[in-house]
């Protein structure tokens, strides 16, 4: 599988299988909590958080929005932002990440929607994902949390920071047959990279662009 896309390092990242234990204790001493909305990953993101003994401290909750009733009447993504770019989009995915938060009460969201294939989708090409991170504002002022700089921010609500990055995980021909899973593999692993950029961030505040 071929990595590209504007995502600098978690592009790079995406590809290489990341350990949570530290992101769960970096959460953990910061008083952070993360809830999960997972299209193209269906569960997994959670999956490999709660692997960690004492996640349930830091991992409130998640929800699988597969389709786009959910995505809406769950996430609260708007439907006039669904009908007219589709579920797969970065918009869609920062709501996403709101939506979870909001909805399992936490301080951090993290979603994932994309393209696994066999065929494209919504006139995007296999391989098109798009991870979606919110942060509280009160966290964004308690702890100088950032979004990472390679991502698109996206004003959706006064009380969030909120935000999406690309991943072009363009299969090769040799990959055919598993692409759907290792699609869905870096796409967790580039998850858990935002999250990880999310809680190294310097405590130096939001960049104008990104406040709202």
């Amino acid at each position: 599988m071929t990595v590209r896309g504007g995502a600098g390092e978690v592009a790079e990242e995406a590809s290489r299988r990341q350990d949570p234990v530290e992101l769960v204790q970096r959460c953990a001493h910061r008083g952070l909590t993360i809830a999960t909305a997972e299209s193209l990953t269906a569960g997994s993101l959670a999956a490999r958080i709660a692997d960690v003994p004492g996640a349930s401290a830091v991992l409130l909750g998640g929800v699988v929005s597969y389709s786009v009733g959910v995505k809406e009447e769950v996430l609260e993504v708007p439907g006039s932002l669904l009908e007219e770019r589709g579920a797969v989009d970065g918009e869609v995915a920062a709501c996403m990440a709101r939506g979870a938060a909001r909805r399992c009460r936490t301080d951090i969201g993290i979603a994932t929607t994309g393209v696994a294939g066999p065929a494209s989708h919504d006139g995007k090409d296999v391989g098109t994902v798009y991870l979606g991170a919110a942060v509280t504002k009160d966290a964004v002022a308690r702890l100088g949390i950032t979004l990472p700089p390679d991502s698109a921010p996206h004003q959706i609500d006064a009380d969030w920071v909120t935000g999406s990055i690309l991943l072009d995980l363009a299969p090769d021909a040799e990959d055919v047959d598993d692409m759907r899973a290792h699609i869905r593999s870096a796409s967790v692993e580039g998850a858990l990279k935002v999250l990880y950029d999310l809680l190294l961030t310097e405590p130096a505040g939001m960049t104008g662009s990104q406040e709202g």
